[in-house]
């Protein structure tokens, strides 16, 4: 059996926990397969562990993906929704339900809902309150991405973040966050910009990573439609328009204007979520 899951971006500036969108960034999760392409899944891998919390009993567990570990585009997440969506499917659970069942799963061992729910549903995703729903993209887009050559420890920036925010902070990012879905649900660009605000967790986080402060300002003065801090970093993301005329390109001319000490990636988002390939 093979299994594949997309990369993720949380966040996405003010949904902290809350919000994510799935990129087209593999990770395969194989059970029982031969190909010698793959690595094989040490007992502690996210992936592993995931499938054995869903039931899976196999002893031959395989891997491969291009997701950076420790760069905030969810690894982690991608790799226990594969994992637990395996489990659950050699559990002899039909694919509906077992898709409900891995993602509660992955939600648990990641510990918040918002990059494995990108994974397994795929799109845009709200999660909150024991819920994930897919809200429907009112544009198409890309996100380009870029990460230096350190990881964040995303135990480590979670752990620097303040306990209380002033009320006038919360009340911010609560208007931002419901700005950024209806923005993008209808499609209106205009609003991104403002709507991925945040001020409750990218500054601390950015002291952390100050390349990835640069990248950010590369991405805002080369004029993308949007950006933030992915996940708890240090990845940083700008959203751009796909058009086919004036427009057309724009992840290409903004990727050419980051820094070189990194690596960039032009992506799009994934809209299939995981999927079972064999």
């Amino acid at each position: 059996m093979r299994i594949v899951a997309p990369a993720s971006s949380a966040n996405l500036g003010p949904g902290f926990d809350a919000l994510g969108l799935a990129l087209d960034l593999p990770f395969l999760f194989a059970v029982d397969d031969a190909d010698d392409a793959l690595l094989a899944c040490e007992p502690g891998h996210p992936a592993a562990v995931a499938y054995r919390s869903a039931g899976g009993r196999s002893e031959r567990l395989n891997w491969r993906s291009p997701i950076p570990p420790g760069r905030g585009l969810g690894f982690s997440g991608a790799a226990r929704a594969a994992g637990a969506l395996a489990g659950r499917l050699e559990c002899g659970v039909e694919e509906a339900a077992a898709r409900r069942e891995a993602l509660e799963i992955a939600v648990r061992l990641e510990g918040h809902a918002d990059n494995a729910a990108a994974s397994m549903l795929g799109g845009f995703v709200v999660s909150a309150a024991g819920h994930s729903l897919r809200v429907p993209l009112g544009v198409e887009v890309e996100v380009v991405v870029w990460w230096p050559d350190s990881e964040t420890s995303t135990g480590r920036a979670r752990a620097a973040l303040p306990s209380t925010v002033p009320f006038e902070n919360a009340v911010f990012n609560v208007g931002r966050s419901s700005l950024l879905v209806a923005a993008l649900a209808t499609g209106d660009l205009d609003a991104l910009g403002a709507a991925t605000e945040d001020r409750l967790h990218t500054d601390v986080r950015l002291a952390m990573s100050p390349v990835s402060g640069e990248a950010l300002a590369s991405m805002r003065d080369a004029g993308v439609v949007a950006c933030w801090l992915s996940g708890s970093g240090p990845t940083v993301a700008g959203l751009v328009a796909v058009g086919t005329g004036e427009g057309a390109g724009e992840g290409d001319r903004v990727a050419r204007l980051l820094p070189t000490a990194g690596t960039t990636r032009i992506l799009g988002v994934d809209q299939r979520g995981a999927q079972v390939l064999g």
